[in-house]
C-alpha cells in the first residue's frame, strides 16, 4: 500500500476514533447529569437511588448483583444514615477484607488454630457493621443536640418574614453538620421539583429521630390547614430541649452502671486472650475438646445476656 493512502487511511481512522470517543465522552455525561436529577425529582423515598449514578460506575458491582437490589438497597440506606462516601460494592469489598484480616491474624496469634481463626474471622465480619452502628448513634445524638437550636433559629427567621424555604436555607447556612448538611439536602431537592412534605420525609428516613418525626409532622400539618407555625415550632422546642436535658441528667447518674457493664463484658475475653497468649497449651485444651468448647459458647451468651440485662436497666426512655 502506497504510503499516501495509508497515511490518508490513518488520518480518517484517527478522526473517526476521536469523535466517537467525544461522543461517548458527552453521552456519558448526559445520562449521568439526567440520572442526578432523577435522584431527587423521581419522588421516590429510597435512600439507595441517591447512590445510583456512582454504583454503576463502581468496578466492584458484581457484588451488588450477587446480593440482589433489595441487600444494596438496605445498605445503601445504612451507609447514608452513616454519612459514609461509600458505595455498597466498597464496603461489602472492605467487609471481606476485615473477614480474611480477622481470620488470618488469629490463625497465627493462635498457634495455627482453626477455631481461633473462624473467631477472627466472625469479628472482622461484625466489626465494619458495629463501626457503622456507633456512626449512626453519633450522627444521631449530634442531630438530637442540635434540633432544639434549629427550631428557634426558623422559628426567628418565620417571624422577620422568611418563608419556610428560606429559613431551612439560613439553617443549612449558618448551623454546623449534621444539621447543615440535611437542610441543604431538602432545600436542593425542593429547588429540583420537590415538595416540602417529599424532602421533609427523605431527611426523616435518613435520620431516624422521634423529635424529627413530631417536627415533620408539624409542618405538614401547618402546610395543610395553617395557623402559625413560629409559636408551634417554640413550643417544640421547648419540648425538645426539656428532653435533651433530662437525657443529660439521667445518663450522668447511669454512667457508672454502664461503665461496669462494659467491664464485665470485656473482662473475660481480655484475661482469656491474656491467658492463651502466655501460656496457650494450658487453655488451648478448651478449644480441643468438646467439652471445653460448650463451655465456652455458654459462657459467651451468659456474658452478652448479662450486658444486655444492664443495658436495658440503665437505658431508660425520656
Amino acid at each position: 500500500m502506497d504510503s499516501p493512502i495509508l497515511l490518508s487511511v490513518t488520518a480518517f481512522l484517527s478522526i473517526f476514533i476521536f469523535f466517537l470517543g467525544l461522543q461517548r465522552v458527552l453521552t456519558a455525561q448526559t445520562q449521568e447529569i439526567g440520572s442526578r436529577l432523577d435522584q431527587y425529582a423521581r419522588r421516590v423515598v429510597a435512600q439507595a437511588e441517591a447512590t445510583k449514578g456512582e454504583e454503576e460506575t463502581t468496578r466492584l458491582r458484581g457484588l451488588e448483583r450477587f446480593l440482589g437490589s433489595d441487600a444494596t438497597k438496605k445498605l445503601a440506606i445504612e451507609l447514608g444514615r452513616a454519612d459514609l462516601k461509600l458505595t455498597p460494592s466498597e464496603f461489602i469489598a472492605i467487609n471481606i477484607l476485615a473477614v480474611v484480616f480477622g481470620f488470618l491474624l488469629l490463625l497465627v496469634l493462635g498457634r495455627g488454630s482453626l477455631i481461633v481463626g473462624l473467631v477472627g474471622g466472625i469479628l472482622g465480619f461484625y466489626a465494619p457493621r458495629l463501626w457503622i452502628r456507633q456512626l449512626q448513634a453519633r450522627r444521631l445524638n449530634a442531630f438530637n443536640n442540635q434540633l432544639g437550636d434549629t427550631l428557634i433559629l426558623l422559628s426567628n427567621s418565620l417571624r422577620s418574614g422568611y418563608s419556610l424555604l428560606q429559613s431551612m436555607e439560613t439553617v443549612s447556612r449558618e448551623l454546623p453538620p449534621p444539621m447543615s448538611t440535611e437542610f441543604a439536602r431538602v432545600v436542593r431537592e425542593i429547588g429540583l421539583g420537590l415538595t416540602i412534605e417529599e424532602a421533609l420525609a427523605h431527611m426523616l428516613q435518613r435520620i431516624q429521630s422521634d423529635d424529627l418525626d413530631l417536627v415533620v409532622t408539624a409542618i405538614n400539618i401547618q402546610h395543610e390547614v395553617g395557623g402559625n407555625l413560629a409559636e408551634i415550632l417554640d413550643t417544640i422546642a421547648y419540648t425538645i430541649r426539656e428532653r435533651v436535658r433530662i437525657k443529660g441528667q439521667i445518663r450522668a447518674m447511669t454512667a457508672q452502671q454502664r461503665f461496669s457493664g462494659y467491664v464485665v463484658s470485656l473482662l473475660p475475653f481480655v484475661l482469656g486472650f491474656a491467658m492463651f497468649v502466655i501460656n496457650p497449651n494450658y487453655i488451648g485444651r478448651m478449644f480441643n475438646e468438646p467439652c471445653g468448647i460448650i463451655m465456652l459458647m455458654v459462657g459467651g451468651l451468659m456474658i452478652v445476656a448479662g450486658y444486655m440485662v444492664i443495658r436495658q436497666i440503665t437505658n431508660i426512655e425520656v
